[in-house]
């Protein structure tokens, strides 16, 4: 059902396919204006006619390339100043299967451009706006290969270890100032990033969720309050067993000698 009651502007990278395009349907019935950000102009023309009619939204679409400085610049610009804006979601993302002796490093830096570095620049232009009305909210979007890292090419999940740790990091800082930051760990879900990663048989795969599952379970966890949502993970409390046991891990670090296994002289037991 469609809610009447305005919830601010939504803004969803990534908006013209896929989980991006799920999210900004969901979004849209959940109460909030929209804001799209893709690269296809034509796709994003399509989404936001359908979810305009269906839903009596407002939904502004902005095409650009978050590879490209110049277009980065403009929605940064956005976030920081348009006022409406109560929720940012960070999904534009590309991926690979390839190994390194496989992959084109042009392509693996555009990657990590897109994945990273416009994930983190968009952020750092809301975040600001948010704790400056008491009140906002930012979902960025993993993946369980930041934890999974030898499932698919090193470079992608190594970039999707960043935004979980660095989601963690937001939770830790925006906490007590009114921002929510949830992070959202899909596994394989069926869309076309498989075709773009090098490996479209996996959309049909007996593991493969469809995306709106992936984004209605993602929507649940914010809900109930999950910083951290795996929309696969059945056993909710293995996470929480995971994270305990690596901040435990973490306490141990902070010791001035090497430990004793490397068999230095100078290591004094600890």
């Amino acid at each position: 059902m469609t809610s009447h009651t305005s919830k601010g502007t939504a803004v969803v990278t990534g908006a013209s396919s896929g989980i991006g395009a799920v999210y900004a349907d969901r979004l849209a019935r959940r109460g909030y204006d929209l804001i799209l950000v893709a690269r296809n102009e034509e796709r994003l023309k399509v989404v936001a006619r359908r979810i305009e009619s269906e839903t009596g939204r407002k939904v502004e679409i902005v095409p650009a390339d978050l590879t490209d400085k110049s277009s980065l610049a403009k929605v940064e610009a956005l976030l920081r100043d348009d006022k409406s804006i109560t929720l940012l979601v960070n999904n534009a993302g590309i991926g690979s299967v390839a190994s390194i002796l496989q992959a084109d490093v042009d392509t693996m830096t555009e990657m990590i451009v897109l994945n990273i570095t416009a994930l983190t620049r968009l952020t750092y232009a809301v975040a600001p706006s948010f704790v400056s009305r008491g009140g906002g909210t930012i979902i960025n979007i993993a993946s369980v290969v930041g934890v999974a890292a030898e499932m698919l090419n090193g470079v992608y999940s190594a970039s999707k270890s960043y935004v979980i740790s660095f989601g963690h990091s937001l939770q830790k800082d925006l906490a007590d100032k009114g921002v929510r930051v949830q992070t959202v760990l899909p596994g394989a879900t069926a869309t076309e990033f498989w075709d773009v990663a090098g490996y479209a048989a996996q959309k049909t795969s007996a593991i493969t969720m469809s995306a709106e599952d992936a984004v209605d379970a993602a929507l649940a966890g914010l809900d109930n309050g999950e910083l951290v949502t795996i929309p696969g993970l059945h056993d909710g409390g293995a996470w929480d067993r995971w994270e305990s046991d690596r901040r435990e891990l973490s306490k141990k670090f902070g010791n001035s000698k090497p430990a004793l296994r490397y068999g230095l002289k100078s290591t004094a037991a600890v």
